[in-house]
């Protein structure tokens, strides 16, 4: 069982029309609300990568928001690996696109 307060990270890549939406800017608005930090990023023509670090109940709670997505978003797949924290991040940032 995972404690509540401890921290956890994980890495996301979503698949679908994640592109052109708005998608990135939900995903750094949500992360925001929930006090969660880390980035995303757009890769390729399809693909929206991201990284997230929060409490368990804030980071469920960013997936559940972005596997929805913002209104024009069809998020067809999010592949979620869980990874080491890093503790030297103090907001959610938008990084430019990777090719």
């Amino acid at each position: 069982m995972i404690e509540m307060n401890k921290m956890v990270r994980v890495h996301l890549l979503f698949h679908g029309r994640v592109q052109g939406v708005g998608f990135r800017l939900f995903a750094q608005q949500e992360a925001t609300n929930r006090q969660v930090v880390g980035w995303v990023r757009n890769v390729g023509d399809t693909q929206v990568e991201a990284e997230a670090e929060g409490t368990p109940a804030s980071i469920q709670a960013l997936l559940d928001a972005t596997r929805q997505g913002p209104e024009l978003a069809r998020v067809d797949q999010c592949d979620v690996q869980w990874i080491p924290i890093l503790e030297t991040e103090h907001s959610y940032k938008i990084l430019e696109s990777v090719r």
